[in-house]
């Protein structure tokens, strides 16, 4: 069974950063980042291939950077320049979800507040 281990996440000031890390079981050619605030649905912010190809949602482009470690299985994301409205769980799991649908790790909460 697949597993995704997300940690890195706190509460931080507004133009703040934070590192996430996400721990994946499995090698997958795409991985992401979601968010979920309070309230919304899930949604993606932004991916990677095993390549380095990587794709942002617009609210965060230039703020936000993906990254991965192919061999360790890890996928990263920095953020930079955070504001109030970045404060979610953020979660990491396989672009487009398909089989792994179901296999959700237990997030990092971010909260973003002065």
């Amino acid at each position: 069974q697949v597993q995704f281990v997300e940690s890195g996440g706190g509460l931080v000031q507004p133009g703040g950063s934070l590192r996430l890390s996400c721990a994946a079981s499995v090698s997958i050619y795409r991985m992401g980042w979601y968010c979920q605030a309070p309230g919304k649905q899930r949604e993606l912010v932004a991916s990677i291939t095993t390549g380095g190809s990587t794709n942002y949602v617009d609210s965060v482009k230039g703020r936000f950077t993906i990254s991965r470690d192919n061999v360790k299985k890890m996928v990263y994301l920095q953020m930079n320049s955070l504001k109030p409205a970045d404060t979610a769980v953020y979660y990491c799991n396989a672009v487009p979800l398909n089989t792994y649908a179901n296999s959700w790790g237990q997030g990092t909460q971010v909260t973003v507040s002065s």
